[in-house]
């Protein structure tokens, strides 16, 4: 009798000993698995989220894990099979339709991406969530429907949507658009001593082609020295990609404050974290040909936009000049309105009606604003003063105006 009751109890202890090993929090397996994914150990991670869906096999959160880290892998189709799992295990679970529109757009595949969106706006109502809408937009941008994708970011922007990305995304959505304008700017410098103020005016045209994407054409029509001159320009800003485009610029002038003939090129990139750095250079024919190497860091924080620049201006022998140009925006209530401030030291490379072999240095400070006022109408206003160097105890001060108006069509 003792020995069936012995027994009898050690079946029932090796019974809960199975039961315990068996038994698990797949809460605590999901923050396990969810660790080793993040710091990239995507095996490692997926085994322990296998585990959990083993026994909880319509665990959302898991199988959204599980389908990111393949997607983050590129392995997309395997990605696709977990995210649909999630999405069919909970209907309204937002967080679902997130993880696929991603996916599905880092596989070009536009038109899944379209059915996930719709079926997200039936089980989750609209209007959807700012998250979703910004993913909406971004579906829109990768399908090249420009003006679409800007309206839901301007929308977005005026809620105050919180994505350090937003507006660098709006500056290159309004850079990509077709839209079409002309516009005028006119400028006054005045000065200490005897040098009688600068009249300039400059209209311009802007289109888009598939080609050199921005296409802008401009001429400008100076009144300085007891002279006139005009300079004709023309910039281009082609397409390099999705994260990448160029700026290219070439002009000339018969007049002696005008470079003879100009050209520029630079290649703008934009990283992650909103985050933008370009590099080129602007050739400048004076009396004197003059090269400028210049390259720049910008970010996006909020509605501000930073960007920090630096040039070098190669001399004769070893001199080397140097330049730099600190600049910052702030947005308001969409991405065409916003206050500047810009402080520079040095000559700008695009700065075409400032001879650099003529300055030993410069500074400046300078504040705008611009407003798009009617859908089709900006106004935009400038000012700064600077202060150049011409020689051993020669300055010129400067006081500067401008002001602008732009008509899109």
């Amino acid at each position: 009798m003792k020995k069936v009751a012995f027994l009898l109890m050690c079946s029932l202890a090796f019974s809960m000993g199975i039961k315990a090993q068996d038994s698990f929090d797949p809460d605590a397996l999901l923050v396990d698995a969810r660790t080793l994914i993040l710091d990239g150990k995507y095996v490692e991670g997926r085994k322990i989220a296998f585990r959990a869906l083993s026994k909880y096999p319509d665990y959302a959160d898991i199988l959204i894990l599980v389908g990111r880290s393949y997607a983050w892998e590129g392995k997309n189709d395997s990605a696709s099979i977990y995210l649909e799992r999630a999405i069919l295990a909970s209907p309204a679970y937002e967080d679902g339709y997130s993880a696929y529109l991603d996916n599905l757009s880092w596989d070009e595949q536009y038109d899944r991406a379209e059915e996930i969106l719709a079926k997200a706006k039936e089980n989750l109502g609209q209007p959807l969530s700012n998250n979703l809408r910004y993913k909406e937009s971004r579906l829109y941008y990768f399908k090249e429907e420009y003006d679409a994708a800007f309206e839901i970011a301007e929308e977005l922007f005026e809620k105050n949507y919180k994505n350090d990305n937003l507006l660098g995304y709006m500056q290159t959505l309004q850079r990509l658009r077709r839209n079409n304008a002309v516009g005028v700017t006119y400028d006054y410098d005045t000065f200490d001593g005897d040098i009688s103020p600068w009249n300039t005016f400059s209209i311009y045209g802007r289109t888009r082609t598939d080609l050199t994407g921005t296409l802008i054409g401009r001429v400008t029509q100076s009144s300085r020295f007891d002279s006139n001159g005009t300079l004709f320009e023309l910039d281009a800003y082609p397409s390099l990609g999705k994260k990448a485009y160029a700026y290219l610029n070439v002009g000339g002038s018969s007049a002696s404050f005008f470079p003879q003939f100009r050209f520029g090129a630079s290649v703008y990139y934009n990283l992650p974290k909103a985050w933008e750095v370009d590099g080129g250079f602007r050739y400048l024919k004076f009396s004197d040909p003059t090269t400028i190497y210049t390259a720049s860091v910008g970010k996006y924080v909020g509605n501000w936009w930073f960007n920090l620049r630096g040039n070098l201006i190669p001399g004769t022998g070893n001199s080397l000049g140097t330049s730099g140009n600190l600049q910052a925006r702030y947005y308001f209530k969409t991405g065409e309105d916003f206050f500047s401030v810009q402080l520079s030291s040095g000559v700008s490379p695009d700065e075409e009606t400032r001879d650099p072999t003529q300055l030993l240095n410069s500074y400046r400070a300078r504040i705008g604003y611009q407003q798009l006022i009617l859908p089709r109408f900006m106004i935009y206003g400038y000012t700064g003063y600077s202060r150049d160097e011409l020689g051993p105890d020669r300055f010129r001060n400067n006081l500067n105006f401008s002001l602008g108006v732009e008509y899109r069509f």
